[in-house]
């Protein structure tokens, strides 16, 4: 569908009081543009070129952040828009054959607007309700458990016309599915509990605590807390902030989901204790897109703990200053990298930064910033209530505390278990219901680790498998070639095009992975995704393309009839040729020391 110029007179009034709410401040472009967006359907060319005006950036900067994120739109998308979730285990569930369904009912092609303007219909990356799939977006709303009777109902709504908010309510409920609590899901703190010992044993008291619980970070990273609370506050700044990294996006988790839902005082609590550890009077919580359902209600409680005194000028009458604002993403899953998600607050696309320095040191604005997990702030709490000593004694002397997973695919139970550092994968399985049948676990993601059915005594720990949450089973109906070539068009979907490595090397092997599903795949194809795990692990800017080979190349080494019964010949193997491959990396990065990296690892 080809643009339409509006008139001035029909959006110049939303938009300018859109800019006000938003203090004409272009670190907020984020949301001037989220809003506007929710107001007109769209984002044309002429609102863009006022909100640049109205933010006094240029244009040209304006229209680069509108063009990054995936739920911007600069063309017309429908009046409805519906994206299914295409996560592999949305997959295992059917969503596809759901989607076409859908769109033969509605007389549509995938990805294209229909005729009238009004429904568009596409996949997108995980949503996070991979515990209740398939489950797709209906104007950035979710739906879990689509079934062909929903598909059916909900194409009616479409025909008809019928505003989003008289759907069935039942459409839109989620479910938390907590079926295993430890201390953190069990805590029995009321607000403002934790936040009251923590300012009785005052910020340098508390982040001795912090400390001496040897408390790790829970994205996937594990970085010391207390380490990274420590530099922050000793960081020269005009001010000091705290971030919450709430953008949920590696495919198979949605613990921080069902924190955000149930657990939002114990998150805000946990930002305001950071906040008084390291000297910030504010918070930011940047919430994934796809949890927009869930803006209003964590207002709510921001407002609430406004009022109750556990934010704001002087909370709980100590003098102390702190308060928080939330930032909603628009579907960027590398907004995930601490350095990428400032970016995007600051209104920018969202491309990690060069690094250092750090964001300890130079974060939000220029000033000294920590970004922390929904997880690991939230249990920052337990440790002001109980002390660093108790939090220590949870899981291995190695990986203190708890791990909350996030566990899905092939088991009669899927849903959130906590458990303590050192649980088993095969205890988990067992608990999960997943049965025997069950021949491999993705662990942490597309960037994790498959494990095999051989390695189901191994452990969750960071001296083991560090993991950001997910858990996904497999059993053994399913094709472990289908799961690594799903993440393969993740990684090239999601890849920021900031580097070379990463933007032609996702795309290489997200193509060379399509060549061996169409049966014309050689061993000589192997060879190259091999060639390409070392390439592109040495020489991308960021974590996003030096894991994003990892399913491949783990499910080539566990699972490599699952390739191998799909090539033409396995007649011939060329030999891995290191030195060529050394030199290619050299190349890319510039850098001597890449055979210290590139050389590690298995080959053909």
């Amino acid at each position: 569908m080809a643009e339409e110029s509006l008139p001035l007179t029909s959006f110049a009034s939303t938009v300018d009081a859109i800019l006000d709410r938003h203090r004409h401040d272009g670190t907020r472009l984020m949301q001037i543009l989220r809003e506007t967006q929710e107001a007109l359907g769209w984002l044309p060319p002429e609102v863009l070129t006022h909100i640049a005006a109205g933010i006094g950036w240029p244009r040209a900067k304006v229209a680069a952040t509108a063009g990054f994120y995936s739920f911007f739109h600069t063309e017309p998308r429908g009046r409805y828009r519906v994206l299914w979730s295409d996560n592999i285990t949305d997959r295992m569930l059917g969503n596809l054959d759901l989607m076409q369904s859908m769109c033969q009912k509605l007389w549509l092609e995938p990805g294209r607007v229909s005729e009238d303007g009004l429904v568009s219909v596409d996949t997108t990356s995980c949503t996070g309700m991979c515990d209740q799939g398939p489950a797709i977006l209906v104007n950035y709303r979710a739906i879990t458990r689509m079934t062909p009777e929903r598909v059916d109902a909900i194409v009616e709504l479409i025909r008809n016309e019928t505003p989003l908010a008289a759907w069935p309510a039942e459409f839109f409920r989620i479910e938390d599915n907590i079926r295993r609590k430890g201390p953190l899901l069990d805590h029995g703190l009321m607000p403002g509990e934790a936040l009251a010992a923590a300012l009785a044993r005052g910020a340098e008291g508390m982040l001795a605590e912090i400390k001496a619980a040897n408390l790790r970070g829970r994205g996937g990273a594990g970085f010391a807390t207390g380490l990274k609370w420590e530099s922050c506050r000793n960081a020269p700044g005009e001010a000091h902030y705290v971030v919450c990294n709430a953008d949920e996006g590696e495919p198979g988790t949605f613990k921080d989901r069902v924190l955000l839902t149930s657990y939002a005082d114990l998150v805000f609590e946990g930002m305001t204790l950071a906040g008084l550890v390291v000297g910030a009077k504010k918070g930011l919580l940047y919430l994934r897109g796809e949890y927009r359902y869930l803006l209003e209600p964590l207002e709510a409680v921001l407002s609430r703990r406004r009022a109750d005194k556990l934010l704001g000028r002087d909370i709980l009458d100590r003098g102390f200053a702190f308060d928080i604002e939330i930032h909603l993403g628009a579907g960027a899953y590398i907004c995930g990298e601490e350095s990428a998600l400032i970016e995007s607050l600051e209104g920018k696309p969202g491309r990690p930064r060069i690094r250092p320095p750090f964001p300890v040191t130079h974060g939000y604005l220029g000033q000294p910033t920590t970004v922390n997990n929904v997880e690991t702030l939230a249990a920052a709490c337990l440790i002001a209530k109980h002390g660093g000593a108790w939090y220590a004694g949870l899981g291995t002397p190695k990986s203190a505390g708890t791990k909350i997973l996030s566990v899905s695919g092939d088991c009669a139970r899927p849903g959130i278990y906590e458990y303590p550092f050192g649980v088993t994968v095969g205890q988990i399985l067992l608990d999960a219901g997943a049965g025997e049948r069950t021949q491999g676990v993705q662990v942490s993601g597309p960037s994790g680790v498959t494990v095999s059915r051989e390695e189901f005594h191994r452990r969750i720990a960071f001296e083991d498998i560090p993991t950001a949450g997910a858990f996904m089973i497999f059993d053994c109906r399913r094709d472990m070639f289908d799961m690594a070539r799903n993440f393969a068009h993740f990684f090239a979907h999601e890849s920021c095009g900031f580097c070379t490595p990463c933007r032609v090397g996702t795309s290489l092997v997200r193509n060379l992975m399509d060549k061996i599903a169409a049966g014309h795949g050689s061993p000589y194809d192997i060879n190259e995704l091999f060639k390409l795990h070392r390439l592109m692990k040495e020489a991308s800017h960021c974590g996003l393309g030096s894991t994003a080979c990892n399913a491949v190349f783990d499910t080539l080494n566990k699972f490599r009839p699952a390739y191998e019964k799909r090539l033409k010949s396995l007649d011939y193997v060329p030999a891995f040729d290191l030195d060529a491959a050394l030199s290619q990396a050299r190349q890319m990065t510039g850098r001597d020391d890449a055979a210290a990296h590139l050389s590690t690892g298995a080959h053909p």
